[in-house]
């Protein structure tokens, strides 16, 4: 895979019953290190005026999340584990705690796709299930869509 490409990622979090969808299509940057593929893309949040850097690491059958800037966090994702962290954000700071159920990933030349469901704890108390997909392709000639509801 080249090193510009397009990142998918979509969220959906199962809150009593309701879901919340998001998704976003930004640039980013892949690398291939020590047999995994690491992601780099900054994430823009309304009214905030430092963005967030994100690196995306993904070995086999885990996935880990770090974010400086605006925030900072270090998520892990491995199926049948749990992990926590503290989320620092300007509105302040959180412990979550992440368990993963399933994590699902396909490596191909030109494409990478993971998915994961996990359930999501704040500060202690349950707060929702949640699924999250993230999407890899080089950016050129790139064929990643919003997905429609």
């Amino acid at each position: 895979m080249t090193r510009d490409v397009l990142v998918r990622i979509s969220g959906l979090q199962l809150i009593d019953g309701e879901h919340d969808d998001v998704e976003v299509i930004t640039s980013g940057d892949y690398f291939w290190k020590n047999g995994k593929h690491y992601i780099l893309y900054d994430e823009v949040i309304d009214g905030i005026e430092e963005s967030i850097r994100n690196t995306i690491k993904i070995s086999e059958n885990r996935m880990e999340v770090k974010k400086t800037g605006a925030a900072t966090a270090v998520l892990s994702f491995a199926e049948g584990e749990r992990s926590t962290t503290s989320y620092a954000t300007p509105m302040g700071e959180m412990l979550v705690q992440l368990t993963t159920n399933k994590i699902e990933q396909e490596w191909e030349e030109e494409h990478l796709h993971v998915a994961i469901d996990y359930s999501l704890d704040i500060n202690y108390e349950h707060v929702s299930d949640c699924q999250i997909t993230v999407d890899v392709c080089p950016r050129v000639g790139a064929d990643l869509q919003l997905m429609e509801e």
